[in-house]
């Protein structure tokens, strides 16, 4: 029988509420873009078997070591593993490894805010009409009007940062759990509309060949991005599963729980692509990859087609939507954590934590325009350099964020997530959790969180880290 602790900051009504909240958290502009694309790249239904592949021996193990262990705690994810690490005699600096995931989260909202706020600004253009007819020099230009322009993107990101902020600041119940019932049904109505308007672009068979064609020749160059892909995209690392995990219902089984999310996880990105390179085929266009590609291959498809106004308005909501659900869960772990630490209310901890984001956001707004020179982090002939300006590589602030939340600290965030729950964890207590009756069934999860999650982790770690 699982825990019978309860959480000071409420409790979801049931599973599914779980799953569309954590479904939300995992679904973002990677699955709305990038995986398609990199399924196409590497090799369409091989990347597909390979990614699924991935998923149930990474991610999937990761997920479930992050949910028992938030269940079991009842806290924010610092302070369950502090407790946890306590009940087990172990050293309660395992908690720093939450605490590194906590801080990692929060900068990913800061420059997520920033990026997630173009699609509102494209929500706006596609309803004027502003992308009708137009070419690839002026989408170019449009995008490229958009970044810099740092008033333009202060607004954007002031404003997406402000609703997140809003949902969070209701609490778990008025809040996460109310705007996730509505949020995520209205996520799967937009995509499934998109889906069949393309249909009836007469490039369906062209889209699904790109997106499911086997071809063995790249399965070898594929893995590697298999087994990233399936790590990130499923928000595991920072947290974020683990406080949903503690507002779960102790009678939901974390097993089919975890595993419904990774296949709606799953099934969104395919039919994403299923709904986007149609489109993109039926303008003309290639497609092309990078998340700046959607911002400009994406309008010119929109505004060379028909009815493209109205579906263009479409899709950007859908983004918008699919950002909206991921950003509010970076930023739940902090307000819960500082929320148990101060004793201060939650509308008052979003509030600060909101600003603290807001303001390291500007430093990405900037990097697109004032401080687009500003390298941080430079090896040159004469030394190692923190910032130097115009110089010759170098990372951008918003580079140097990106660079290392995705790279370092998820990575680090994950193999520590699945070291606890594996071996400092009683077996006792994780069978408890996890409720899997079969013997063999619970040794083979046991195992992936164990061995098979953190050996992948590291071949992940490696692999980002040498690029």
């Amino acid at each position: 029988m699982a825990s019978d602790k309860v959480s000071i900051h409420g409790a979801w009504a049931s599973r599914w509420v779980f799953i569309l909240a954590a479904t939300g958290s995992a679904v973002g502009l990677g699955n709305i873009w990038k995986f398609p694309y990199m399924t196409g790249v590497y090799g369409g239904g091989a990347f597909v078997v390979m990614y699924l592949f991935c998923i149930a021996l990474v991610g999937v193990p990761i997920m479930l070591a992050e949910t028992l262990i938030g269940r079991r705690g009842r806290q924010s994810p610092v302070n369950a593993m502090k407790s946890l690490a306590a009940e087990a005699g172990a050293s309660r600096h395992w908690s720093l490894a939450a605490l590194i995931g906590m801080v990692a989260a929060l900068l990913i909202l800061s420059f997520y805010s920033v990026v997630a706020g173009w699609s509102l600004d494209y929500i706006l253009g596609m309803g004027r009409g502003d992308f009708t007819g137009i070419s690839g020099d002026g989408a170019g230009a449009a995008f490229g009007g958009l970044t810099s322009d740092p008033w333009r993107l202060t607004l954007w990101h002031s404003l997406f940062m402000l609703v997140t902020a809003f949902v969070i600041a209701k609490g778990v119940v008025a809040g996460l759990e109310r705007s996730l019932r509505i949020m995520m049904p209205l996520l799967f109505v937009l995509l499934l509309v998109l889906l069949g308007y393309s249909f009836t672009t007469g490039h369906f068979r062209e889209g699904f060949d790109f997106l499911f064609h086997f071809d063995p020749s790249k399965v070898q160059d594929g893995i590697l991005a298999a087994m990233g892909h399936a790590f990130f995209t499923l928000s595991v690392g920072v947290g974020s599963i683990m406080v949903y995990g503690a507002y779960m219902p102790k009678k939901a089984s974390i097993g089919a729980t975890v595993l419904t999310v990774g296949l709606l996880d799953t099934l969104v990105a395919l039919t994403a692509g299923l709904a986007l390179f149609p489109i993109v085929f039926a303008a003309g266009l290639e497609p092309g990859g990078g998340p700046g590609l959607m911002f400009v291959t994406l309008p010119i498809a929109f505004g060379n087609i028909a009815f493209g106004q109205v579906m263009g308005l479409i899709f950007f909501v859908l983004v918008a939507v699919a950002a909206w659900s991921s950003s509010i869960s970076m930023l739940e772990p902090a307000v819960a954590y500082f929320v148990e630490k101060t004793g201060r209310s939650r509308a008052k901890v979003t509030a600060a934590l909101a600003l603290v984001c807001w303001l390291l956001g500007m430093g990405t707004v900037l990097s697109f325009n004032l401080w687009a020179e500003a390298k941080f982090f430079v090896f040159a002939d004469d030394g190692f350099h923190l910032l130097q300006w115009g110089a010759e590589g170098g990372k951008t602030f918003f580079d140097s964020i990106d660079y290392l939340t995705s790279r370092i600290l998820l990575p680090l965030g994950g193999l520590s997530f699945a070291l606890f729950a594996g071996w400092v964890l009683s077996r006792d207590a994780v069978r408890e959790e996890l409720a899997i009756r079969s013997p063999l069934l619970f040794n083979l999860a046991l195992w992936l969180i164990r061995v098979v999650a953190p050996i992948g982790v590291l071949i992940v770690f490696i692999a980002e880290l040498s690029k």
